[in-house]
Parts: structure tokens; C-alpha cells; sequence
């Protein structure tokens, strides 16, 4: 471990022994585990249940998809710990997080593990739930609004819509490199009354784009690639799905990105301003061609 790793842990210990030291002059109890989602990262789209929590919280452990203005809503004397993720660099195991919410909670007081999105939809809140609760900690799931609704709503993308589509399937497109996930996750899912979302699938478009087509997915399918929805620095990217991982990365797009594909997406207005526009072009190409 190096120094400043060594200077984290203690730092960490010290912040243990100072929540059990606050527990022993209050007389309180062990302390509950709050797994609170933080929607898309619009602070608009918080619950009420969340904001609650965190104005009254004494510890959280926040994820790099919660927005800088989400978090100015935390109680400001509370114990702050980082432990996001990104492709290729992680600032804690899932195993060591899994330790540092058991330490809190087991000091006492109100302990905060704030996610963006929901914590039950390609959080891995079900893990945390999990080891707590075998460890006998107290855990409260507070749901968010999960990418796909708020940025479905942002751009007038319905998951559903009759006679459009009857269903909605969320698939992960973070994979292990070793593994068959790709093909097993995307069987079946090919269905002209179902719209795909894939979270996390920005890094594996191409692939992703294979297996759809192998599958029988129309390369005229409708979709959209959202980076940063709801916020303020969202970029779009519209195709339909044959041009999409072109098009996706000619535009340079990066993490966190949404993909939504399915007939839903032409019900956008921002769609239709897409496809209005590439017949604009395609006509003044063979103007141009044939003046």
C-alpha cells in the first residue's frame, strides 16, 4: 500500500472511531443504511425521501454519476467518501465498499450510499443489500428515477406506446471480455413491439450492433445515443441503427451515454427534426450531382 493509500485508511478509521465516540454520548443505536438513487442527474428529478436523507445524513459514500449539484444538497457536516467507478480505473472494490458501509453502519448513525440513477437498476444495490443484511444491518432502498424514464422524458421518447411498442427491455452492455453475456443477454430480445435500452453499452456499440443485427434487428430501426441526459451538457446523437455506431462515434460521444432503440424514438420531435434535416441533405447531394 502506498503512503497516501496508508494516510486514506487512517483517515477512514479515524472517521469510524469518531461516528462510535458521537453513538456512545447519544446513547443511539447501530446505525441503518439508506441506498438512496439520485435519478439522472437533473437535481429537479430527486425524491423527496432523498433529499431528506441527505440533508440529515451523517456519512455517504457517492458514485461519480451523482452531479455536483445533487450533492450540494448533503448535510455540509457530513463525512464524504468517493468510491466511483469508470472503465478501466476503480477508487474502491465493490468488495471494499461492501466493508465500508458495514464499518458505518456498525458505528452508528445515518449512513448514505447515494447512486445516480436507481440503485436497483444496473447499480449493484442488490449486491450491498445483500452482504448488509446478512451482516444484520437495517437497509432502506430509496428508488430513482432510473436514465431511461428521465431521459426518455427529456425527449419525448415514451418506453411504451400502443401499437408501437408493448414492452421495454434494460440490458447492460458492460460485459466480461471472457464471456458468452453478449449472446445470451441478447437472445430474444429482437421483437418490433420492444425498445431496447442498453446502459453502459457506449464502450461496446459495435459489438452490441452486431449481435442486434445477427439477431434481425432492421438496420432502419429508430435510435438515440444520449450522453450526460438531463443535464446541461447533453449531446444527442440520432441514426437509425444500420449508421449508429458511425455515427455514434464520429460525434466523439463519452460516458456516462444511454442508447435507446426501438420504433418509440420516432415519436420524438427531436427525431423528426433529425430526419427532416438528413432529407434536406440527401437533396441537395443529387441536386448537387446532377446540376
Amino acid at each position: 500500500m502506498t503512503a497516501n493509500g496508508k494516510d486514506i485508511m487512517a483517515d477512514l478509521k479515524a472517521a469510524v472511531e469518531s461516528i462510535k465516540e458521537n453513538r456512545k454520548e447519544n446513547r443511539s443505536g447501530p446505525g441503518s443504511v439508506y441506498l438512496v438513487g439520485t435519478g439522472p442527474g437533473d437535481p429537479s428529478l430527486l425524491t423527496l425521501g432523498a433529499v431528506q436523507l441527505m440533508k440529515s445524513c451523517d456519512v455517504v459514500l457517492y458514485d461519480r454519476l451523482v452531479s455536483n449539484d445533487i450533492m450540494n444538497f448533503v448535510n455540509p457536516s457530513a463525512r464524504m467518501i468517493y468510491v466511483g467507478k469508470e472503465k478501466g480505473f476503480h477508487t474502491r472494490k465493490q468488495e471494499d465498499i461492501h466493508d465500508l458501509l458495514f464499518q458505518f453502519a456498525e458505528a452508528g448513525g445515518t449512513i448514505l450510499r447515494l447512486k445516480g440513477g436507481d440503485p436497483y437498476i444496473f447499480g449493484r444495490g442488490g449486491e450491498e443489500l445483500e452482504y448488509l443484511e446478512k451482516k444484520g444491518v437495517e437497509v432502506t432502498c430509496i428508488p430513482g428515477i432510473t436514465a431511461a424514464s428521465g431521459i426518455g422524458a427529456e425527449l419525448g421518447i415514451p418506453m411504451t406506446h400502443r401499437g408501437v411498442a408493448t414492452s421495454v427491455r434494460y440490458i447492460t452492455g458492460h460485459f466480461r471480455e471472457d464471456g458468452d453475456e453478449f449472446e445470451d443477454s441478447f437472445q430474444g430480445a429482437v421483437d418490433k413491439n420492444t425498445t431496447l435500452v442498453i446502459y453502459m453499452g457506449l464502450s461496446n456499440l459495435s459489438k452490441l450492433s452486431e449481435v442486434l443485427l445477427r439477431h434481425g434487428l432492421p438496420t432502419d430501426t429508430p435510435a438515440v445515443a444520449v450522453e450526460r441526459g438531463t443535464l446541461p451538457g447533453q449531446r444527442i446523437v440520432f441514426s437509425e441503427f444500420g449508421e449508429f455506431p458511425q455515427k455514434v462515434e464520429e460525434s466523439g460521444l463519452t460516458s456516462p451515454t444511454l442508447l435507446i432503440i426501438g420504433q418509440v424514438v420516432a415519436l420524438s420531435k427531436k427525431w423528426q427534426q433529425f430526419m427532416a434535416e438528413a432529407e434536406t441533405k440527401r437533396t441537395t447531394v443529387t441536386e448537387d450531382i446532377t446540376a
